[in-house]
């Protein structure tokens, strides 16, 4: 299938390599092939699935800027059924490197071409920015999932999102859409998370994820070990969640 999905917001702290993580990981247990492209130069996709980031021969850096295969840039992660297109602090000269390159929008689309038909599922975690290395994400992308933070600045910045995906669309892939939309860091408690939620839904419709990330220590504390929640503790309500949104995504995505 090769399915290409975007995890983008350019506020960062919402979720974004957490539910990158955790999803590959539930998508790897329900027996999809998946590819994890780490497009963020912190890198903590990367360590999150046990891949040191300080012992990297290739990344997808080299990919972009030095013109490696991503097939001599992939890695055995620690989640069954899910390799790694890892990143380390080199990645963040990448936006002024390819400022003067060719179609530089499809760089990471044309690096893709060699495995997307060995994939399932290729995941790409964007940087919290909507700058090039975003872009060729979205260029490259069959559909995009959004994680809000169930907080008061959700929205904040959303629209600017939205009108960059719209841009991408209409002037470098026309076959992207919003695959949906994931709540996440969600206390239900507050009045506050579920104004957001109400937001949301009014904004988005059928867009939203059925399923809400809950606000987990498990959750937090499963990257410091180099596995996803699947692996740290599948019983926790973070877990359960990321699988619940493993199976909405393989229905929409099945359509």
């Amino acid at each position: 299938m090769g399915y290409i999905l975007s995890l983008a917001n350019q506020k960062g702290g919402v979720g974004k390599t957490t539910t990158t993580v955790s999803l590959a990981a539930y998508l790897g247990k329900k027996k999809k092939k998946v590819l994890v492209i780490d497009l963020d130069p912190q890198g903590n996709a990367t360590s999150g699935l046990g891949i040191d980031k300080g012992d990297l021969e290739t990344t997808i850096y080299d990919v972009l800027i030095n013109d490696v295969s991503i097939t001599d840039a992939l890695y055995e992660s620690s989640a069954d059924n899910v390799d790694i297109c890892p990143t380390n602090i080199n990645l963040a000269g990448a936006e002024i490197e390819l400022v003067n390159t060719m179609s530089r929008e499809q760089v990471l689309k044309n690096a893709l071409k060699p495995v997307k038909g060995k994939y399932d599922y290729i995941i790409i975690d964007c940087p919290p920015s909507l700058g090039i290395l975003t872009i060729n994400s979205l260029t490259a992308s069959d559909g995009i999932i959004i994680p809000i933070q169930g907080e008061y600045y959700a929205l904040e910045g959303l629209t600017q999102l939205i009108d960059t995906v719209n841009i991408v669309k209409k002037k470098l892939n026309k076959n992207i859409s919003i695959l949906g939309v994931v709540l996440t860091m969600f206390d239900k408690r507050t009045q506050l998370t579920r104004q957001v939620q109400e937001e949301v839904g009014n904004y988005f419709g059928d867009k939203v994820f059925k399923t809400v990330i809950p606000r987990n220590v498990r959750l937090a504390e499963a990257p410091s070990h180099g596995v996803a929640i699947a692996y740290y503790d599948k019983s926790s309500k973070g877990a359960k969640a990321y699988e619940a949104l493993a199976t909405e995504v393989i229905k929409r995505t099945s359509k």
